[in-house]
């Protein structure tokens, strides 16, 4: 009863009770993907300090609280620097792979392969089809020619 009357002073259900659609039950659960991601973040918290401890805690104080390699099994304190390291390595290894298998997979700067392809439009002349100069639509979409780009970008006449 107590929890019903906590839930009745919630600001949200408040707002929802004077919008006129009230809040269903099945609304107040939590959905399962919601509990795992709250779940999982505690315990990537929760192993992060115990790996800090393990790792940079001295061998005296991990004894003071009863923590020995004779009853209980922790690895060598050399893996708390190898273990990240090894991933890092690992990581880079990876993006540097991607990178260059992108690179081996993308055609020459010089193939023709980089200026047409399958979907390439030529520029269309269509300006007969048009009667009077104030009823010209808008050009269609289509690709600049390489030679007309390079006229625009590095001719000095054209320059404004």
């Amino acid at each position: 009863m107590e929890e019903e009357a906590d839930l009745a002073k919630s600001p949200r259900r408040n707002l929802r009770r004077i919008k006129g659609d009230g809040m269903q039950d099945s609304e107040m659960i939590s959905k399962p993907y919601e509990v795992y991601g709250f779940v999982g973040s505690i315990l990537t918290v929760v192993a992060t300090v115990i790996f800090l401890i393990w790792g940079y805690a001295p061998e005296m104080l991990l004894e003071s609280l009863g923590i020995s390699h004779y009853y209980y099994y922790y690895p060598n304190k050399y893996w708390a620097l190898a273990m990240p390291l090894y991933l890092m390595v690992t990581l880079f290894l990876v993006l540097g792979f991607y990178i260059g298998l992108n690179f081996m997979s993308t055609s020459s700067p010089t193939s023709f392969y980089t200026l047409f392809d399958e979907y390439s439009t030529e520029d269309g002349d269509f300006v007969h089809l048009v009667k009077k100069e104030e009823d010209k639509p808008i050009d269609p979409i289509s690709d600049i020619d390489i030679t007309r780009a390079n006229v625009l970008m590095f001719d000095s006449r054209h320059a404004k």
